[in-house]
């Protein structure tokens, strides 16, 4: 007898971190997008957006962006940039689904802009972590309405509660408790469950 069975979800979810996309609009403005289809190798971050969603529209004319990253406390503000859109023309698909256009994310959203300091767009001030860096490379997936996003990362700003004590440059898991999406849903980290035999290599040699 099988201990799994076969089923075809509409979406592969199964848990990862909740970003806000600050990318540059062509008036200067700042738009902030939601997303959590997000993994890094390296000091590279490879994003995934929708083709036509205003973030995906910006980057390409304007390859700067920052990846701000949410704790838990601010999950009533992320949740708030849900259903929106940066594009006054909404799509029939965002339409059906629920999306409005909202030109001011951050007044929406209850958030504060904040300087960046080696591109444009602005830096979510609530956000404990912000990932400034450069679009290199844009790549359509298997379905043409999706775009992976290769950022190079030239700048990183946290929160000083959170780097490790005695490292200035690095930070303390026990203390870096992101948001987490598993299938639509908010999800924050739990404690440690285990030690790692990775963490007994000098981060520091993954530089």
């Amino acid at each position: 007898m099988s201990t799994h069975v076969d089923i075809d979800p509409a979406i592969l979810y199964f848990g990862t971190p909740v970003v806000l996309l600050s990318t540059l609009n062509e008036d200067g403005t700042t738009n902030l997008m939601p997303m959590s289809s997000v993994f890094w190798l390296g000091r590279t971050a490879v994003l995934g957006v929708g083709a036509s969603s205003r973030t995906a529209l910006n980057v390409m004319d304007r390859p700067e962006i920052v990846l701000n990253l949410p704790g838990v406390d601010l999950v009533t503000e992320v949740d708030r940039l849900a259903l929106t859109t940066g594009n006054a023309a909404i799509s029939a698909a965002k339409a059906e689904r629920g999306y409005v256009h909202v030109p001011d994310k951050y007044a929406h959203a209850g958030l504060t802009a904040y300087g960046s300091d080696t591109v444009l767009p602005t830096s979510v001030a609530e956000c404990p972590v912000h990932l400034e860096g450069t679009v290199t490379a844009l790549h359509h997936l298997g379905a043409p309405k999706l775009l992976a996003v290769e950022v190079g990362v030239t700048a990183v700003r946290v929160a000083p509660e959170l780097r490790l004590a005695g490292h200035p440059n690095r930070i303390d898991p026990d203390r870096w408790r992101p948001l987490v999406m598993s299938f639509q849903h908010f999800y924050g980290l739990g404690d440690r469950v285990h030690p790692s035999r990775l963490a007994s290599i000098d981060e520091e040699l993954y530089r």
